[in-house]
């Protein structure tokens, strides 16, 4: 295990990879900036990002792929045939889905995250070659071309496990984050202007405070996306948008506006004592 903690070790400082990660994740951050296509790519109207999803398509397709070349014997040719062309057709969704989300990340999770789309990339090459060599009437070429497809999404599927489970890429910033069941105090009315920001904290979760047309909204101050802090955000239109990567949250009830945040932004009860607190708690389930 040493050796492999070395190995993700040295991608992640391989400072040199910056020079080819850096520019095209600036060239991919371009071209998701509309919000429809921020949106589509993040899984915003799901709730939940698109790409874990997307993935288990064509690595299931070209799995069993191989599975069938090796075990399946000659009656599954056809069947393992389709399954290639499966993977391959549903791997450029899976990529895109996946470079719009390697595209916000920094320093060693983006430079792990260009290994890992060079993995995919030479995995979707090789079985697009074994397909070619199949129609060919290659086989046996096709299938040494589809072994080494596979061997590469293995290795890539690794890098993307450990930046999802080690690194907490696209892992949701406040799904720890819960307020008091019962109304606390947190600041006094007068503390909150009409346009300001005031950040306070309850039972250990930060919380942005502020009233923008006269309504009191208390919001998680943390960008569930990749933490950015919203109290720096701007505010337009009912929304505020995270300064990091411009994901969007509606103020009254902190669902997504824009993406590239996938879940809603959590926002708790708020009340005015007649004393002149105010109180918040985590909205009943």
């Amino acid at each position: 295990m040493n050796i492999v903690y070395g190995i993700l070790d040295g991608l992640e400082h391989a400072t040199s990879l910056d020079r080819i990660a850096d520019p095209l994740a600036a060239a991919v951050s371009k071209a998701v900036r509309p919000r429809r296509i921020r949106n589509l790519l993040s899984g915003t109207a799901i709730g939940h990002h698109l790409h874990p999803m997307l993935v288990v398509i064509p690595s299931g397709a070209w799995s069993m792929a191989s599975f069938l070349d090796l075990a399946g014997g000659r009656s599954s040719r056809r069947a393992a045939d389709l399954l290639v062309t499966v993977g391959i057709l549903t791997a450029v969704p899976t990529a895109a889905t996946g470079l719009h989300d390697w595209s916000d990340t920094q320093e060693k999770e983006r430079r792990v995250g260009i290994v890992h789309a060079a993995g995919n990339s030479l995995a979707l090459t090789l079985y697009t070659a074994s397909a070619v060599a199949r129609a060919k009437d290659r086989r046996g070429l096709g299938v040494l071309l589809g072994l080494g497809g596979l061997g590469s999404m293995l290795l890539s599927a690794f890098l993307g496990g450990h930046l999802s489970y080690a690194s907490g890429v696209n892992v949701n910033r406040t799904a720890w984050h819960e307020a008091p069941k019962d109304w606390t105090r947190v600041a006094s009315d007068a503390d909150v202007v009409e346009g300001g920001r005031h950040t306070v904290e309850a039972n250990g979760v930060p919380i942005l405070l502020l009233r923008h047309g006269g309504k009191l909204t208390a919001m998680d101050s943390v960008c569930n996306h990749l933490g950015g802090p919203l109290e720096e955000g701007t505010i337009e239109d009912g929304c505020i948008t995270c300064p990091w990567h411009q994901s969007m949250f509606r103020l009254d009830d902190g669902k997504n506006y824009r993406g590239p945040a996938a879940v809603p932004q959590p926002v708790y009860e708020t009340r005015v004592t007649t004393d002149g607190y105010i109180e918040l708690r985590q909205p009943a389930s």
